[in-house]
């Protein structure tokens, strides 16, 4: 067992991380010692990110005990880089956590500041001398690499900016000058966000916290509203919304709606809305209330304007589509489903379940139609082919005389076929048995659709399955 984290207290007495607990208990003999949980310390950072959303959209995990925000456009918001910065660090503070924190151009240089110099922000014309003191270990390079470069009397950063660099990448890898560069400023460090970034974004900022659906709700249709222009000048409408709901005490609640075809309408979005929070009532909790309210277009496309004929069919296709996307906020996306057609002449393959949702916006040109079987199928298959007993069949080609399935036995009376079915050789492959499918009446007036895979002269072994029932 071994030490992963410390506090103030372990550190003044010269306890340090990767030290095994039984060391640290001969220094120390009163230590009080937890268990790490990963897992929580994990929901815990992605907890403080989701806080960190209300002062930019870019932000991502470093490790397991930091963050990277990149902040690019956005500090201008809160007074400068500096109110920013300090806003950030004394409200985490008043949360109860001791962080640090720094801005500068570029992500190595504040992950260096942050946790190896005193932050703050960093000018620009001001990297190469902020960064000379730091030490080795500040370039995010490997340890046996740092031990190294101390070993030949390289202890800062400023040695290494004054070494020759084909010597250095000759004995200890580029990766030391990539980091040096990404220090300096010299190479682009692109930051990775954690969550998708919104197409659109609008928000209120509320000097009194709200709690309750009703002024969610108002406040949702007053931001979708200021959103409304913004989708107008590109000709787009938003399919997928999400409403971000910052708590007092920094939890922070995500909703997404989607909708079938390209949504501006603020009344509309906001009804979507309502079913969502009915759905999600008893998760969300208000706690103290909301103190930011956030509508994000997570995905848009082209916004056909159209309108109305003498027969309203477009108003019937609009209906349809309020219909749909109100039951799917309310229920889930997956609670209306409709059927596809594939090029498939297997029956289990020649459709596919598609939520209603995504085949409404789907064009008519991206369905597939093969052409109809001239034989009846049965409206709806069995989830899975279900294997039976059959009895008394008239070989070779014959239909069972009657056949036992879920413990109940079928006399046949009537019955047609075979449909004879080769199997898809570039799915199933060359020896994949054929089918031969009967219709076939009881004599109770039942009708099933049933199928004997393999042939009897060419295959070993003859299987019987149900497959369907008949109207």
């Amino acid at each position: 067992m071994r030490l992963t984290a410390l506090d103030e207290t372990a550190e003044a007495i010269n306890l340090r991380k990767s030290m095994g607990v039984a060391e640290a208990r001969a220094i120390y003999p009163t230590i009080e010692v937890v268990e790490a949980d990963p897992a929580a310390d994990l929901r815990f950072l992605e907890g403080i990110a989701d806080w960190c959303d209300r002062y930019t959209p870019l932000v991502s995990l470093d490790g397991r005990d930091g963050l990277f925000l990149d902040i690019t456009g956005c500090a201008h918001l809160f007074g400068g880089e500096k109110a920013l910065l300090k806003d950030i660090l004394s409200r985490l503070f008043q949360m109860g956590l001791d962080v640090r924190g720094a801005i500068a151009s570029s992500p190595g240089l504040s992950w260096a500041i942050s946790r190896f110099g005193q932050g703050g922000v960093i000018e620009e014309n001001e990297t190469e001398r902020v960064a000379a003191p730091l030490p080795i270990a500040a370039l995010r390079i490997a340890e046996d690499t740092v031990a190294g470069l101390t070993k030949m009397g390289l202890k800062y950063v400023g040695d290494l900016m004054e070494t020759p660099r084909a010597p250095l990448a000759r004995r200890f890898g580029a990766n030391v000058l990539l980091r040096l560069d990404q220090v300096l400023g010299l190479d682009e460090e692109p930051i990775s966000p954690r969550l998708p970034i919104a197409s659109l974004s609008a928000e209120r900022r509320l000097i009194e916290p709200v709690g309750t659906e009703e002024e969610i709700l108002d406040l949702t249709g007053q931001i979708a509203i200021s959103l409304k222009p913004s989708l107008e000048a590109r000709g787009a409408g938003g399919r997928i919304f999400q409403l971000v709901l910052f708590r007092v005490d920094g939890k922070v609640f995500r909703i997404s709606a989607g909708t079938a075809q390209p949504l501006r309408d603020p009344n509309r979005i906001a009804a979507l809305f309502a079913e969502r929070l009915q759905a999600v009532h008893d998760d969300l909790d208000a706690g103290y209330g909301f103190e930011i309210l956030r509508l994000n277009v997570l995905r848009h496309e082209a916004f056909d304007t159209t309108q109305s004929d003498f027969e309203g069919h477009r108003q019937k296709d609009a209906s349809l589509a309020v219909f749909v996307d109100r039951v799917s906020a309310r229920l889930g996306a997956d609670c209306l489903q409709t059927f596809q057609l594939r090029e498939s002449h297997v029956p289990e393959r020649a459709v596919l379940a598609v939520p209603t949702i995504d085949a409404l916006s789907a064009p008519k040109d991206a369905q597939c139609n093969p052409a109809p079987s001239r034989s009846e199928r049965p409206v709806r298959l069995l989830e899975r082919p279900e294997p039976m007993d059959a009895f008394a069949i008239e070989v070779p080609d014959g239909a069972p005389a009657n056949f036992h399935w879920r413990r109940m036995r079928h006399r046949v009376v009537k019955s047609e076929g075979p449909e004879r079915l080769a199997m898809e050789w570039w799915i199933d492959g060359s020896d994949a048995a054929a089918r031969d499918y009967f219709r076939v009446e009881d004599d109770q007036g039942h009708r099933f659709w049933i199928y004997r895979k393999g042939l009897y002269g060419h295959d070993e072994t003859q299987s019987w399955y149900m497959h369907g029932v008949l109207a």
